[in-house]
């Protein structure tokens, strides 16, 4: 069965990006050396324009045939009159507000998004499926994510989106919204969830990649 990888930018703060989910502020770590490194390692998680700028039109998929994320994540593409940011992938959007897709390599989860993630789990397939957020569908996802691919940006953001947001996943009580945090707020139980450290890299620039692989 394939494995659900979360593969995300965050600050040192645990924030994917500000309240609105860019992560603008990451930008300038992209210098040659971590380009080097998702160019190589990580080909398929550099948008469709940008693998066209950098010459990776055709490069083989190296862990993922398949992107998930949530409307909120899909709307900056959207912003930028983008309607398949990843179109060298199968591209999920979990959303309830989306009628229909405005592209037809994009499929819309309106509900279910657990049930529709574990049968492409189930799928015969030699790649991974790619987490690539946001905060609120990663909370909705969070009993199903198998291993997390880290990469840490030496900033501190202070506030903004948290890694995982208060899904159902976050445990018993947790809204469906994105709240401040995983197990956060009166009334609401923590889970923990251990993960075991599989791989650390660190960057001239300060950036930090760490892959964890959950403890079954």
């Amino acid at each position: 069965m394939r494995k659900l990888i979360y593969f995300v930018a965050v600050s040192i703060d645990g924030f994917i990006g500000d309240r609105s989910g860019d992560g603008g502020s990451f930008m300038p770590f992209v210098d040659e050396e971590f380009l080097e490194f998702l160019k190589t390692e990580y080909p398929e998680t550099v948008p469709t324009e940008g693998r066209r700028m950098l010459g990776l039109e055709g490069v083989e998929n190296k862990h993922f045939d398949t992107v998930v994320q949530g409307r909120g994540s899909y709307r900056l593409a959207l912003d930028a009159d983008i309607t398949s940011p990843y179109g060298h992938l199968r591209e999920y959007v979990a959303s309830s507000t989306l009628d229909k897709s405005p592209d037809p390599n994009v499929e819309i989860i309106p509900g279910d998004v657990v049930g529709r993630i574990r049968e492409l789990k189930q799928e015969d397939s030699e790649f991974d499926i790619w987490l690539c957020g946001g905060s609120r569908i990663a909370g909705e996802l969070r009993d199903e994510v198998d291993e997390l691919v880290i990469k840490t940006y030496p900033v501190l953001l202070g506030t903004g989106m948290p890694m995982f947001g208060a899904g159902a996943g976050a445990g018993a009580g947790a809204g469906a919204g994105s709240g401040p945090g995983v197990g956060s707020g009166p009334g609401v139980e923590s889970v923990i969830s251990e993960f075991t450290l599989e791989a650390s890299r660190v960057f001239g620039n300060g950036v930090v990649v760490r892959t964890y692989r959950r403890k079954r």
